[in-house]
């Protein structure tokens, strides 16, 4: 049992330490890949050199901001998805499973219609996240009533109801504003803005998760064991609701609706990894970071100087890896 659970521990820091390096090379290839490529040398000369210097002006004004913006909201979608998981008890949930970016959308393409200015998009879209998260809350609570599987029908018909919005939006729309709304839609960081708050957010919704890691283990059991082993599941529950929907508004608000990243990166880990949510979680923030990371490389090189939606990357990239996902599964219970 020991030498067992040793092996177990040097894995899994293997594996930490290799999804680090990752990171570390998503980041280097973010910066210095695109339109006007950089190599290795002149990205350390441009360090050094003067702030008015066109390599320096590259990296640090434009690449890098949007680099370490592509990073942030792949962590924060990959840790929601895999909290998200844990919620519903189905390994089919994303962060967007329960209408959240459909709020946000819909106030994100109000300010659009009504001509806010680019770096105010963000605030109307994490508004309009909080907006759905309360509305999702407040019916699921309806008589006292509140269960994951009350949860996700609320919530699945939440966001059907602010599609049927976001639809009459885009019908609606005058033509101007159509490519710039479906940008959005996709998944864009062409406008993002790095911000510390988004940072402390992941930090610490991290870091609590990680405090949470011993009664999320035992939920995946079920409700029955997690109630016969002293935890509240309905307080746990609640609580894993109200830190994924902050986790997830404050992605969308940054890069607007991208699919995939939350909900195929803790399957990988789960496939290549253990299921212990001491692992899970962060090695998710470093794996969704390193993926979106480097899909947002190949949207703004593939076919530069024209820049694609990074969610149109990420679903080329999920699709075939959530099909051999599933068919691995299926021939390992075979």
């Amino acid at each position: 049992m020991f030498i067992t659970n040793s092996l177990r521990q040097y894995s899994t820091t293997l594996l930490l330490s290799a999804l680090c390096l990752l990171a570390i090379l998503s980041l280097l290839l973010g910066i210095s890949i695109g339109s006007v490529h950089l190599s290795l040398h002149q990205l350390i000369q441009a360090v050094f050199q003067s702030n008015a210097s066109t390599q320096h002006i590259i990296i640090f004004n434009l690449r890098l901001p949007r680099t370490l913006c592509a990073f942030i909201t792949g962590g924060l979608l990959a840790l929601s998805g895999a909290l998200m998981q844990t919620l519903l008890r189905n390994p089919l949930a994303d962060p967007y499973v329960l209408g959240i970016s459909g709020g946000a959308a819909v106030a994100t393409l109000i300010s659009i219609l009504l001509g806010t200015m680019t770096q105010y998009l963000s605030i109307y879209a994490f508004i309009g996240s909080l907006i759905s998260m309360l509305l999702v809350i407040g019916l699921t609570q309806v008589r006292g009533h509140w269960s994951s599987l009350r949860l996700l029908l609320t919530g699945v018909v939440v966001a059907t109801g602010w599609g049927a919005i976001i639809s009459f939006i885009l019908t609606i729309s005058p033509q101007q504003n159509l490519r710039s709304m479906l940008f959005w839609l996709m998944g864009d960081l062409s406008y993002a803005h790095f911000s510390i708050l988004e940072t402390i957010v992941l930090f610490f919704g991290l870091l609590i998760s990680l405090i949470l890691a011993k009664p999320l283990n035992i939920m995946i059991r079920g409700d029955l064991t997690a109630r016969s082993l002293g935890i509240n599941t309905r307080r746990l529950n609640m609580f894993l609701y109200i830190i994924t929907s902050l986790l997830t508004a404050c992605a969308v608000s940054m890069a607007g609706c991208i699919g995939f990243v939350g909900l195929i990166v803790p399957h990988i880990l789960r496939l290549v990894g253990n299921a212990d949510h001491r692992f899970i979680l962060p090695a998710s923030v470093l794996l969704g970071g390193s993926l979106l990371s480097l899909a947002d490389t190949l949207a703004r090189s593939l076919l530069a100087p024209q820049q694609l939606p990074v969610g149109i990357i990420t679903a080329l990239i999920g699709v075939p890896c959530f099909l051999f996902l599933l068919q691995y599964n299926n021939g390992a219970h075979k």
